[in-house]
């Protein structure tokens, strides 16, 4: 019995911790060299792209606006949302100053921030102003008469502004592709959204109650709106002329819905 434990090897014994033997397909252990790990880069995103803001769609999961998926997918447009305060202020100086060279801005980085909310104030402008504009030139000296809200207004901005900003430019895209422009449809919906940022102050002073000086305010803001598109529409022609036809005739379309909005909210 006392042979048996004293045969026993010392690594065994009580107490005692067994020495570590490396394999030998896993080769000799070396002081100083670690394994490799797999460390995540931050911020996340590869490195050839390097940082992209959150909301910025990236990798296999994201959908490009060139495919016809990506046309129906809202994830496609989130992008062109995330943009800062001093980024749309400069392009809507551009817009209202189209000497600025406003192409040059958002051609390599358009958005859809700015036309949204341009649109949508200048939907909720002209139903106001339009209903006070007309109080004030039929029943502003007439205080008798009783005057209600025409919320018929509210309609017709909503489906002449949001529809002119979102039908034109698409049809103006088909037309540019045929002829071979390389024009982007995110960037003419850019485009027709900051040139209707010059309808915002005039519909403001529209509500003045005197017919000449509207007539000059409108006719200003239209042959500046026309002409701001005009400017931004000829880099696409390349310089064919049967499409420049096309862009005089955007201007021109442009200027009539100038004519509009002060025949049918300020009349």
């Amino acid at each position: 019995m006392e042979e048996g434990y004293t045969s026993l090897p010392t690594s065994h014994s009580v107490g005692s911790v067994p020495a570590v033997v490396a394999e030998e397909s896993q080769g000799r252990a070396t002081i100083g060299v670690f394994p490799k790990t797999n460390l995540q880069i931050f911020p996340p995103g590869n490195s050839a792209s390097g940082y992209q803001a959150p909301g910025t769609p990236y990798g296999e999961d994201a959908q490009s606006a060139n495919s016809w998926n990506g046309y129906f997918s809202i994830s496609s447009y989130q992008p062109y949302f995330n943009v800062d305060t001093d980024i749309v202020f400069d392009r809507l100086v551009g817009a209202v100053y189209p000497m600025d060279g406003f192409c040059t801005k958002v051609d390599a980085n358009p958005d859809l921030y700015g036309p949204v909310w341009i649109s949508t104030t200048l939907v909720f402008l002209l139903s106001g102003l339009g209903n006070c504009a007309t109080y004030l030139m039929k029943n502003g000296n007439k205080s008798e008469i009783a005057w209600n809200f025409d919320v018929n207004y509210v309609n017709w901005a909503a489906s002449v502004i949001y529809g002119y900003v979102l039908a034109v430019p698409a049809s103006f895209y088909f037309l540019l592709r045929y002829f071979g422009s390389n024009a982007g449809l995110v960037q003419l919906w850019c485009i027709w959204g900051y040139s209707l940022s010059i309808f915002i102050p005039t519909a403001l002073l529209l509500v003045i109650p005197f017919e000449i000086l509207k007539w000059i305010i409108i006719l200003f803001a239209g042959s500046a709106s026309a002409y701001f598109i005009a400017l931004n529409l000829k880099p696409y022609t390349d310089g064919q002329h049967d499409l420049f036809l096309w862009v005089i005739g955007a201007s021109v379309l442009q200027f009539v819905l100038a004519i509009f909005i002060k025949m049918f909210f300020f009349a």
